[in-house]
């Protein structure tokens, strides 16, 4: 008698599997549609041995630069975050996120200008801006930003989203997909007492189930992607979710268990009335996130935990170039 498919397989007649990594071998091996890559996950990168010529390339480059050591060191981080992604492109048949400078979050501008930069450093890379998303802090100026690009067809994931608002404004701006945290979320809940009896109660699960059926009934065509879990209950009560970014780990642990796996969500129907809800402006979106202490909390300290990664991240390349 055959096994059962296993969860991971059951998953992805459900919902886009997105691996949350930037490990090459752990991308080979899963077979994830999409993939994502931050400052984060490019420093446990450049410790691969499949990165090594990579890497020594770009510090080649870097020694032969003149100028400002940190301009070159930032230079190099630019060129190794977009020499992955590019490796990474040729391993998915999706889409590889890269992230824009995470301490720029709240300057459209800025934002704007590097992901026009990584844009056009893919396509010298040989890979089209349709292999990639330019992931992008869901502040305000995020979302303004995400306007423009969106609008140059540069596709972007709008992440760190933890309120409703906050999720519909990266909808109304055209983001092509969102990244609300589970996780997180959970984690501040706990944190502050008020742990969940069951895991219909996980105000992460509840969060991102709400989002996906306000999307569905205002027919977006923004991607709902669920990120930051911690647990593969979580995944498994988002079975359905359009996509779902997932560490090797929990990837792992879905493809040895044979049991069920039931779909938790579904699209339903569109409804008129929220089609046409009155646009959120930028008054709205401070006031609704000021009003919610865990988003306005895990919004400026998933930035600050970004922008520290990439400032060590910098900080290494620059110890490595001398």
């Amino acid at each position: 008698m055959s096994q059962a498919p296993s969860k991971l397989a059951q998953l992805r007649e459900l919902s886009v599997v997105v691996a949350d990594t930037g490990d090459y071998e752990a991308i080979k091996r899963l077979r994830p549609v999409d993939c994502t890559t931050n400052p984060t996950l490019v420093r446990k990168a450049l410790d691969l041995p499949v990165y090594a010529g990579l890497i020594e390339r770009e510090l080649q480059w870097g020694r032969a630069q003149s100028g400002d050591r940190e301009a070159v060191a930032n230079a190099v981080v630019d060129r190794l975050t977009i020499g992955v992604g590019a490796m990474l492109a040729e391993l998915v048949p999706g889409r590889v996120s890269t992230e824009v400078d995470a301490d720029q979050a709240h300057d459209t501008a800025a934002t704007i200008a590097k992901a026009r930069q990584f844009i056009a450093m893919y396509e010298a890379a040989g890979v089209p801006r349709s292999k990639v998303l330019i992931k992008i802090a869901a502040t305000w100026a995020g979302v303004e930003a995400t306007r423009v690009l969106q609008a140059e067809g540069i596709d972007c994931n709008l992440t760190l989203i933890f309120n409703q608002t906050q999720a519909l404004a990266c909808s109304e701006a055209g983001a092509f997909l969102i990244s609300p945290f589970v996780g997180r979320i959970l984690d501040w809940y706990v944190a502050n007492g008020q742990a969940p009896a069951s895991i219909d109660q996980d105000p992460g699960v509840q969060f991102v189930r709400g989002v996906y059926a306000e999307f569905k009934r205002r027919g977006s065509p923004t991607v709902v992607m669920g990120a930051s879990f911690r647990s593969t209950a979580q995944i498994e009560a988002l079975a359905g979710c359009d996509r779902l970014t997932i560490s090797p780990d929990l990837l792992e642990k879905l493809d040895a268990d044979h049991g069920a796996l039931p779909r938790k969500l579904s699209p339903g129907t569109v409804n008129a009335a929220a089609v046409n809800a009155e646009a959120i402006d930028q008054a709205r979106f401070d006031a609704d996130l000021a009003a919610d202490p865990m988003a306005t909390e895990k919004l400026a300290t998933g930035i600050d935990a970004f922008a520290k990664d990439l400032q060590a991240l910098r900080q290494r390349i620059i110890e490595e170039l001398k």
